[in-house]
C-alpha cells in the first residue's frame, strides 16, 4: 500500500485529500460558515430587553402538554439526533457570545461517515475496539446489561461521540450500528454468501487503485464492513430519514439545484443553528420503552451512565416493524414543543448577553425554544426566515402576531421553518426550511466521492429486506443476529 499515514490507514486518507482540495471532490471546509450575510438585531423604538421578552412570549405559545402524532416514527427523532452528532460538533462557541461562524471548528467530519461510531478507526482510536483477534470489532455491552454501551470504570460510554449517550434513546440508535458492525465483521471473517455480498458492495464506485493506495491489507475486512454500513446508512438518511421530515418536492429540488454553489460552506450555521433544529419540535413529552409498559416522561430517560436492563427498548415501539406492535410517532414538525423542553431541568446557570448588557432569568435560560431564538439573533445573527425564503425562491409566511405587535418585522429562522411546516407542509419541513435542510444533505452526498449517490442504481442489501423500511430491516437483522458476534464476551466493558 503506497503513501499511507499512521492512523489513517482507512479511506479517511482519501477524504483527507478531498478536504485539502487534492482529490476528486471539492474541498470540505473544517469550520462552520454562513450562507447569507450576518443579520444583527437592529433596534428602533424598542430595546434589546423588549426583543428578548417578545421572543420569550413567542416561545410560550409553543408549549404542548399532550403527545400529538405526526407522520414519522418516534425513533426517527433520535436517529436524526444521531445523524446530527455524526456531522456537527461545535465545542467552542457559547450561547450569549456573538461569534463569527467561520471561526467555529467543526469537530466532526462534515460527511456521513459514521465517525461518531468508528472514531478514527482501530489504529487511531484503539479505545473503541477490542484486542487481539477482536481488534477490528467495536467494544459493546456490560456484564450487567449486554445491550448497554461499553463503559469505563467511571461509567463513561466508549463511543466515538459522547453526546450519543445523552439519553437512552439515542444511545440505542448508537447500539444498533455498533452491533451491526460486529455481526458483519463476524460474517466477513467467516466467509460465505454474506461475506461475498459485503465485499462486493464495499468496492462499488471505487477504482481498484484507490482501494490499493488507501487500505492496509490487514484492515481490508474492517474497511469493507465499514464502507458497506456507511453506504446503507447514507441511503437511509437520504431515502428514509429526510422524507420522514421533509417534503419530497424539497428533496427533489435539492438534487436538481446547487442552491448555494461550490464556494458556500459545507456545514452552514443556518443549518446547524436553525434549520436542522427542527428535531426539537418532533420530541414527545413522554415515551413507552416497551410494549405494554406505561410511558415515561422525557427527562426520566437520562443518559451519561450505565443503563439498567429495564431501560432497554423494544425497537418496534420506535420504528415501524412487522408484527403486532404499533410504533409510537414523533410530533409533526411545527411550532409546538413538548412542555418539558421549555424548562430544561439540567440548566442551572443564567445566560448573559454581554454584548447588549442583558441577562436572561433562570426560567428563560431553561427554555429551549427561547435559547434557540436567542442563539439565532445574538450569537450567530442569522438571516431571518423571510430573507432565506427570498434567497431560495419560496413564498414567505407572515411574522407571528406576538412579534409583529412589538414592531419586529422578521421571524427567527428556526421558528420560521416550523411555521412553514405547519402551514404548508402537513407536519414536514417545506419551503425555505425544507430546501435548506435538503440542500445541505445533498451537498454532503455530492462532495464526498465515496457516497452511495456516486454509485449508479445502488440498492440496499437483501439481508435488510422484509420490513416496512430498510432501517427497520437493518434493526431486525441486528435483533435476529445479535447472538452471532465473535468475541462478544471479550468486547464487554464496564
Amino acid at each position: 500500500m503506497a503513501g499511507t499515514h499512521h492512523g489513517l490507514s482507512r479511506l479517511d486518507q482519501l477524504m483527507k485529500s478531498c478536504i485539502n482540495g487534492e482529490g476528486p471532490a471539492r474541498p470540505f471546509a473544517q469550520t462552520l460558515g454562513r450562507l447569507m450575510p450576518a443579520n444583527p438585531v437592529r433596534i428602533k423604538n424598542i430595546t434589546h430587553a423588549d426583543v428578548i421578552q417578545a421572543l420569550d412570549d413567542l416561545s410560550q405559545t409553543m408549549a404542548a402538554t399532550d403527545n400529538t402524532d405526526g407522520p414519522a416514527d418516534a425513533g426517527m427523532t433520535f436517529f436524526g439526533q444521531f445523524v446530527d452528532h455524526d456531522i456537527t460538533l461545535d465545542a467552542t462557541s457559547a450561547l450569549g457570545t456573538r461569534i463569527d461562524p467561520s471561526t467555529i471548528p467543526n469537530v466532526r467530519t462534515p460527511s456521513l461517515d459514521l465517525d461518531c461510531v468508528y472514531g478514527a478507526g482501530p489504529e487511531a482510536s484503539p479505545h473503541l475496539y477490542g484486542a487481539g483477534e477482536a481488534e477490528q470489532f467495536l467494544v459493546f455491552g456490560r456484564d450487567d446489561n449486554h445491550r448497554d454501551l461499553a463503559r469505563t470504570c467511571a461509567g463513561k460510554a466508549l463511543i466515538g461521540d459522547p453526546r450519543n449517550d445523552e439519553n437512552i434513546l439515542v444511545a440505542q440508535v448508537q447500539s444498533i450500528f455498533i452491533q451491526l458492525h460486529n455481526i458483519l465483521m463476524s460474517k466477513r471473517v467467516e466467509g460465505g454468501d454474506a461475506a461475498h455480498d459485503i465485499s462486493t458492495c464495499a468496492h462499488e464506485g471505487l477504482p481498484k487503485h484507490v482501494w490499493h493506495d488507501h487500505v492496509s491489507p490487514k484492515l481490508a475486512n474492517f474497511q469493507e464492513v465499514r464502507r458497506f454500513i456507511r453506504l446503507h446508512y447514507q441511503w437511509i438518511v437520504w431515502c428514509e430519514l429526510l422524507p420522514s421530515f421533509v417534503t419530497q418536492d424539497c428533496l427533489d429540488w435539492a438534487l436538481e439545484n446547487h442552491a448555494f454553489g461550490w464556494d458556500a460552506p459545507v456545514m452552514p450555521v443556518e443549518f446547524t443553528g436553525a434549520g436542522y433544529r427542527f428535531g426539537h419540535a418532533t420530541t414527545q413529552f413522554e415515551y413507552a420503552l416497551r410494549d405494554g409498559e406505561a410511558a415515561r416522561a422525557l427527562f426520566a430517560l437520562p443518559g451519561f451512565g450505565p443503563r439498567p436492563e429495564d431501560g432497554n427498548i423494544d425497537y418496534p415501539m420506535f420504528f415501524g416493524m412487522n408484527g403486532g406492535v404499533s410504533a409510537q410517532k414523533a410530533r409533526p414538525v411545527g411550532p409546538k414543543l413538548g412542555a418539558p423542553l421549555l424548562s430544561l431541568p439540567f440548566v442551572h446557570d443564567t445566560i448573559e448577553l454581554a454584548d447588549i448588557d442583558e441577562e436572561l432569568t433562570l426560567a428563560q435560560s431553561r427554555n429551549l425554544a427561547l435559547r434557540n431564538m436567542v442563539r439565532d439573533r445574538y450569537t450567530y445573527q442569522l438571516a431571518s426566515g423571510q430573507q432565506v425564503a427570498a434567497r431560495l425562491g419560496t413564498d414567505p409566511v407572515q411574522v407571528p402576531d406576538v412579534l409583529k405587535h412589538k414592531g419586529i418585522t422578521k421571524t427567527p429562522l428556526w421558528f420560521y421553518c416550523l411555521q412553514e411546516a405547519e402551514q404548508h407542509g402537513n407536519g414536514k419541513l417545506t419551503g425555505a426550511g425544507g430546501r435548506l435542510v435538503a440542500s445541505v444533505f445533498a451537498n454532503l452526498l455530492r462532495r464526498d466521492p465515496t457516497t452511495f449517490l456516486h454509485i449508479p442504481h445502488f440498492k440496499p442489501w437483501h439481508g435488510f429486506a422484509g420490513q416496512p423500511s430498510v432501517l427497520a430491516g437493518l434493526i431486525a437483522y441486528v435483533e435476529a443476529n445479535r447472538g452471532h458476534i465473535a468475541h462478544a464476551d471479550a468486547l464487554r466493558c464496564g
